[in-house]
């Protein structure tokens, strides 16, 4: 259940299978404006770590993300888990998220964790990747968790997105 005063964060991981500027992963590419954009429309969002500070903390070979130029992450503040869902299953994001296949590598981890954060705070990919490995470690809690962790997140189960949110 969701603490009063609290957002919910979210940091997706993924290593695309092909460079950048690979004519196989143009699709994804070209459509991240798109993505972003609904985001930062949709009703919940409050924050995103922008295209610049991601892609530096994802290029930094010393940094929490170990500098692979193929990374491709988000992380991200909603205000609630409903909302949140809105989003990622009933918007163009979905059909995005259902070629995952195509253009990213595939992992026997998750790719997305989630945690509460104090209203107005704004994580950073530190914070992101702790939680991550924390997830990774110890699965599900209070601390660091998935999409089946939340008794208040139904969409993705409606949707009939088991599967699928398990990464």
């Amino acid at each position: 259940m969701q603490p009063a005063g609290h957002h919910i964060a979210e940091l997706n991981l993924g290593v695309l299978r092909y460079d950048w500027d690979d004519p196989r992963v143009k699709d994804f590419v070209d459509g991240l404006d798109l993505v972003n954009g609904v985001a930062e429309r949709s009703p919940g969002f409050v924050w995103r770590m922008d295209e610049e500070a991601m892609g530096t903390a994802q290029n930094d070979p010393a940094g929490a993300l170990g500098g692979n130029p193929r990374m491709a992450s988000t992380m991200s503040v909603w205000e609630d888990v409903a909302l949140l869902e809105a989003f990622v299953w009933n918007t163009v994001h979905r059909r995005f998220y259902e070629r995952r296949a195509e253009w990213y590598d595939a992992v026997e981890t998750p790719r997305l964790v989630m945690w509460w954060v104090p209203e107005g705070h704004r994580p950073d990919i530190t914070e992101g990747t702790e939680r991550f490995q924390h997830l990774e470690a110890h699965g599900d809690s209070d601390h660091a968790f998935g999409w089946s962790y939340l008794k208040e997140a139904q969409l993705w189960r409606v949707r009939n997105c088991n599967a699928m949110a398990a990464e």
